[in-house]
């Protein structure tokens, strides 16, 4: 993937996760994308109440999945490199 390419689709993650992020915030946590890799996988890591809550897993597939490949069809899939409960 070329850089100008994986850092219009950093962007573009972004921008999908703003709907989501809001809901985070308000119970503590949030999500930072650490990167995309070439097969076109997004990975996320969990930040603060996220981390350790028991919906995480939840939330990952109903609401940060749906939320950038609803925007970035061309995403397969995503995942969380911390926070697997």
């Amino acid at each position: 993937m070329l850089e100008k390419t994986k850092e219009e689709l950093m962007l573009r993650i972004e921008n999908a996760l703003s709907s989501i992020r809001p809901h985070l915030i308000v119970d503590g946590g949030d999500v930072e994308v650490v990167d995309v890799t070439d097969d076109m996988h997004v990975k996320i890591r969990w930040i603060g109440m996220c981390e350790s809550c028991s919906m995480s897993e939840m939330t990952l597939r109903a609401g940060i999945a749906e939320a950038i490949r609803g925007k970035i069809p061309e995403i397969a899939g995503v995942e969380a490199i911390n926070g697997q409960l």
